[in-house]
């Protein structure tokens, strides 16, 4: 299943779709780098694509932690990648009033997984008539999903979709339940691996999260074996300069070799 705004251009595509792009956005340059690299390589290889970053980042370990450059100018970014490059933009709100002042910019809401189950958020993001975007909380079953994607239908929107993106594993670790793939489309939805985030470290001592990223192959070829309809992964050239979520991001340069792995998986299920 394909979301609405990405219909257009997948007609005929058997390929999953991704949505891609850095953590937050740093400033233009490297902004508009990333998401100019991204578009290339799914042109190539006909994958549809969102370009996703966050405008602002709101949760974060450390209070030292980068949280933007500021709203406004990094909103400002996201509408130059989208009318340069012609990309849709998924980013993170994370309160009622954000959801109509990110709209002016954003294609797709996404509601941040910590924030799945906060109604006032969900109504708010779905009278936006954008699409919504929510990412699973780490403290929920794939089945409870099913509350959330009701809350944005009863407010009068049917453009959803769901994002896996790992589930507490004791204290400081996340795990992938490849079941719940099934369980959230029942809700008749797509429903998304977060590749990246999943493979989160969360809550280490030093204030700044950890990850496995060298585990991001074995996550998304699991991913789409499976069934997931789309894939989420935040990439960025330098991972370990990268402001935010650097220590679970996919290098860009590795990108392209794993979409075309995914690509034969992919074809090889359908």
């Amino acid at each position: 299943m394909i979301p609405e705004i990405l219909r257009p251009v997948a007609a005929g595509n058997d390929n999953f779709f991704l949505i891609a792009g850095p953590c937050v956005v740093e400033g233009e340059e490297t902004t508009m780098r990333i998401a100019r690299e991204i578009k290339e390589i799914c042109t190539v290889l006909n994958i549809p694509f969102c370009f996703k970053a966050s405008y602002r980042k709101a949760n974060r370990s450390s209070l030292h932690s980068f949280t933007g450059i500021g709203d406004e100018e990094a909103l400002a970014v996201l509408r130059k990648v989208k009318e340069t490059l012609n990309v849709p933009i998924v980013t993170d709100i994370h309160a009622a009033e954000e959801a109509a002042w990110a709209a002016q910019v954003a294609d797709v809401l996404q509601i941040p997984a910590f924030l799945c189950r906060q109604t006032e958020l969900l109504v708010a993001a779905a009278k936006t008539g954008k699409n919504i975007n929510i990412k699973k909380g780490q403290f929920l079953s794939p089945e409870a999903m099913r509350n959330a994607v009701e809350k944005v239908r009863e407010a009068g929107n049917s453009n959803v979709m769901l994002t896996e993106r790992g589930t507490t594993f004791g204290y400081q670790d996340l795990v992938v339940d490849f079941r719940g793939v099934k369980a959230m489309q029942e809700n008749q939805c797509p429903v998304i691996l977060d590749c990246t985030h999943s493979l989160q470290q969360p809550n280490q001592p030093s204030g700044v999260t950890g990850g496995r990223p060298d585990l991001i192959e074995t996550i998304a070829r699991a991913g789409v074996a499976v069934g997931f309809d789309g894939l989420f992964m935040e990439t960025h050239p330098e991972p370990s300069k990268a402001l935010s979520d650097g220590a679970n991001m996919l290098p860009l340069s590795e990108l392209k070799p794993l979409l075309i792995k995914l690509l034969k998986i992919r074809k090889a299920i359908v």
